[in-house]
């Protein structure tokens, strides 16, 4: 069973940078679509990208177009998300989540998050 981990979250300023990482163990991401999920407090969790097995990226956020980017290592396995010129409407916990192969498929496996803040 596939199981997730998201790390890298934490405070940062408007403007600041951060990178998310989401590493699995219990078997390889080369099988799986990774997306990255985000819930702000208050609402209900949207998703901001995907990566599919072969490297197609899906963008579900318009909010984040040219400030946030996928990326995997399948060596390592781990899916990676790089957010720049961070905003304060960026706060939120984000969840990375497996699908197999595809971005249009089912959420088979959820990680527990990780808190972002972007606050002065």
């Amino acid at each position: 069973q596939l199981q997730l981990v998201e790390s890298g979250g934490g405070l940062v300023q408007p403007g600041g940078s951060l990178r998310l990482s989401c590493a699995a163990s219990g078997g390889t991401l080369d099988r799986y679509a990774i997306g990255w999920f985000r819930q702000a407090p208050g609402k209900e969790r949207e998703g901001v990208l995907c990566i599919s097995s072969s490297d197609g990226i899906t963008n579900y956020a318009d909010s984040v177009e040219g400030r946030v980017t996928i990326s995997r290592v399948n060596s390592k396995n781990t899916v990676y998300l790089q957010m720049n010129s961070l905003k304060p409407e960026d706060t939120g916990v984000y969840y990375c989540a497996a699908a197999p192969w595809s971005c249009s498929r089912a959420v088979d496996y959820w990680g527990r998050g990780t808190l972002v803040t972007v606050s002065s």
